[in-house]
């Protein structure tokens, strides 16, 4: 080695700092953009259509209202809340009944009897089957549209600042479950050398801390999570209660005793199976060790497996232990790349045959993810259509993409391996220090002895770690490996936004169901209605201009015009719409006067598109008037 080596490059002591910091950096860029654009979780299920429609004018008060979903949903007493134009509520707050009927899902309340004319506020609020809350609301009128003093929520279900520190705790959940779960794998596997490793315990164990951590503070926010939204409700052990009797609460509890049986896996991994010389009984408790893990890791990842994306859909009963599969290869695969990066920043003594195994492993995990990854694509997806024109499907894309660059930074990786040996520098280090300690006199006194013994081991650890920071294939499969790690801290995050994702092909199946109660696109509307009222100046022309001139609110101005092409004011002017296929209306308009000639309405709502029959009824006089009519396209 040339006096001249050390000093190329960043210091040895600083580098695994820097490689620390740029993985944290990364980490926080990569959660702040994609958390500030993701906004709330979400919905899963998705409202597919309700009685009365979004906007629907009613002649009479119904009896209930019901809502329909596109997937099963968990509901609450207060879930489904009918307001009236007061605020007051408008349902006879027995909670929901349901009505499904086969694949249709719906839901109903009652309505109280004799309700006023005036719109009406619904409110809802559930859980999506695979744990996400889903919200809305919308409006209907009976009689006629009026004022009302209900505000409708701006923020879905699962939003703020709650929301916000529970997608925290999620995205940290995945991270510790792929470090605690890989980081073991690694040590049993690839380096059974790493169980001695400080630096291997500590990763291991901070991926429980991390996992464990993120899993008490899920279950403490689950419930104002799915409801108010206030860090106050989770102390509310009425609401911790209510948790705990759903399929999100029981896989979150579930997942705490099972960390409990990962502590004590960790604890003799890194104990007993570490302090074992006989190669015999060291084998029977790694063998131990692997088929206890596999069950412990397994039923850790069963826990978002069937709670989540792969317990709704289609084909449950394979989606979910394909699931179960693709989670635990990811956290083979990322946290063992994790554990690799460590081993070679952190420690001297791993070889080029543990990096081979890993990339075995590396290689067999890959395998089960392309697999699984396809399954679940089609699953999730179902189409072309949905995999670019959906958010969740976007998102697939570019889950690929990174799994793509990974392969190739992983690539460069194994040519490094390729070229790696074994320092035989290491060795004669180890024997120096041997032979330096040896070399302590007998008549030094004990503590001097301790004292020398540690001095020269800490300057026996310098020498190889310099030793091993100057071997080029080492240094280059370090610089790459990091590179893996980088991209894999992407992809985990990317990863994670998918379970939080309504998936494409649920997506497309909603859009369909709902485009026939969806506002039909449409243009203004412009008529024009001559009449004679048969008195005296009872001749002119009624102008009707209705914007946007499609379903939902609209505004309509009127303007009348004399014989003489003047503006002309009339003592009353009403308006009625009717849609004679759907036997709907007339639904009266009664417009303001804004100047001479010209009347106006706001807010007019026009609920189903069609041909609408507008009748204009103009009077002139005290006893002289006329009603006409003409059809509009609307919608």
């Amino acid at each position: 080695m040339s006096a001249t080596a050390p000093c190329a490059g960043p210091s040895p002591i600083r580098r695994p700092l820097a490689a620390a910091a740029l993985l944290a950096t990364l980490a926080c860029l990569v959660f702040g953009l994609l958390l500030a654009g993701a906004g709330p979780a979400s919905a899963h299920a998705a409202l597919t259509g309700s009685d009365p429609a979004d906007g629907a004018v009613v002649d009479t008060a119904p009896q209930q209202v019901t809502l329909s979903f596109s997937e099963a949903i968990a509901v609450g007493d207060d879930s489904i809340r009918v307001l009236d134009p007061s605020g007051k509520r408008a349902d006879t707050e027995a909670g929901p009944e349901e009505l499904s009927e086969g694949s249709t899902v719906r839901y109903g309340v009652s309505l109280h009897s004799g309700l006023p004319d005036g719109t009406y506020t619904v409110a809802w609020q559930a859980i999506s089957a695979d744990s996400h809350p889903i919200s809305g609301a919308f409006t209907f009128s009976i009689g006629a549209p009026s004022e009302t003093t209900v505000a409708l929520p701006s923020e879905g279900a699962g939003g703020g600042p709650v929301g916000f520190l529970y997608d925290i705790a999620r995205y940290t959940a995945y991270g510790g479950f792929a470090v605690l779960v890989g980081g073991s794998a690694f040590v049993l596997v690839c380096w059974r050398g790493g169980a001695a490793s400080l630096p291997m315990q500590r990763l291991v164990v901070r991926g429980w801390l991390a996992l464990t951590g993120a899993t008490l503070v899920m279950l403490l926010l689950r419930h104002p999570y799915t409801g108010s939204g206030k860090f106050a409700d989770a102390f509310d052990l009425a609401g911790l209660q209510s948790v705990l009797d759903t399929k999100p609460g029981a896989a979150l509890v579930s997942r705490l005793l099972l960390l409990g049986a990962a502590a004590l896996f960790t604890a003799v991994l890194f104990g007993t199976y570490a302090r074992r010389e006989d190669e015999r009984e060291r084998k029977d408790l790694a063998f131990g060790l692997a088929v206890g893990g596999g069950v412990v890791a397994t039923g850790i990842a069963a826990t978002w497996s069937m709670s989540e994306h792969a317990s709704t859909g289609i084909q449950t009963n394979i989606a979910m232990p394909v699931d179960i599969l693709h989670l635990l290869a990811v956290a083979a695969w990322l946290g063992g790349l994790a554990s690799l990066l460590v081993a070679l920043y952190r420690t001297p003594d791993i070889g080029s045959a543990a990096v081979r195994r890993f990339s075995a492993v590396a290689f067999g995990s890959v395998a089960v993810l392309a697999a699984t990854g396809i399954y679940q694509s089609w699953r999730q997806v179902g189409s072309w259509t949905a995999l670019t024109g959906t958010r969740y499907g976007q998102l697939l894309i570019l889950k690929v993409a990174l799994i793509a660059l990974l392969l190739g930074v992983a690539w460069f990786s194994r040519r490094w391996t390729g070229r790696l040996t074994d320092p035989a520098a290491a060795e004669e280090a180890r024997g120096d220090a041997a032979g330096e300690a040896d070399d302590v006199p007998d008549d030094v006194a004990p503590e001097r002895a301790a004292q020398l013994a540690r001095q020269r081991a800490a300057l026996t650890a310098t020498k190889k770690k310099r030793i091993r920071d100057a071997d080029p294939e080492r240094s280059g499969l370090r610089r790459s490996v990091l590179a893996e790690a980088a991209v894999a801290v992407v992809l985990l995050v990317v990863t994670t936004m998918l379970t939080s994702t309504e998936p494409g092909r649920t997506q497309e199946e909603a859009a369909g169901s709902s485009a026939a109660s969806a506002p039909a696109a449409g243009g203004p509307v412009n008529l024009s209605l001559p009449f004679d009222t048969g008195g005296s100046n009872g001749k002119g022309t009624v102008r009707i201009g209705i914007e946007p001139g499609r379903t939902g609110s609209n505004d309509l101005h009127v303007w009348i015009d004399g014989s003489d092409g003047e503006p002309m004011d009339v003592p009353e002017l009403k308006l009625a719409l009717t849609l004679e296929s759907k036997d709907i209306g007339p639904l009266p308009v009664v417009p303001d006067r804004l100047a001479e000639g010209h009347w106006s309405a706001s807010g007019v709502q026009i609920p189903m598109a069609g041909d609408w029959t507008i009748d204009v009824t103009v009077r002139t006089s005290d006893i002289d008037q006329v009603t006409i009519d003409k059809n509009a396209k609307i919608g």
